[in-house]
């Protein structure tokens, strides 16, 4: 089967510098102790775009083993916790939040 993961994309927010603070200091520590079953959590920050201003600022990667792995932790009361305080600090209106299966080609 392959890989699972929830994808979390935030639109460019309207305080970079306050936003960037709140991911660092208190949402990537939340992820990482609260998130259970995840195995591996990939944070990026988008900084350019050829098409003008990138959409989105953050794109977060939480991969699961399965899919029941992700909706377990979806359903915990950290995932809940999590995900609503990414809503909280997403100043730039809410994030996209989708769940992706994954295949990967290694050359």
């Amino acid at each position: 089967m392959a890989g699972v993961k929830l994808i979390v994309m935030y639109p460019r927010p309207k305080d970079v510098e306050a936003f960037e603070k709140a991911y660092q200091d208190e949402h990537v520590p939340m992820a990482v102790e609260k998130l259970a079953g995840k195995t591996k959590f990939i944070a990026t920050k988008v900084v350019g775009s050829p098409q003008g201003e990138p959409a989105f600022h953050r794109i977060a990667e939480i991969h699961f083993p399965s899919m029941q792995a992700l909706e377990a932790c979806a359903a915990s009361a950290g995932g809940q916790e999590t995900l609503a305080h990414a809503n909280s600090i997403s100043s730039g209106g809410p994030p996209v939040v989708m769940v992706a299966e994954e295949e990967t080609f290694n050359f």
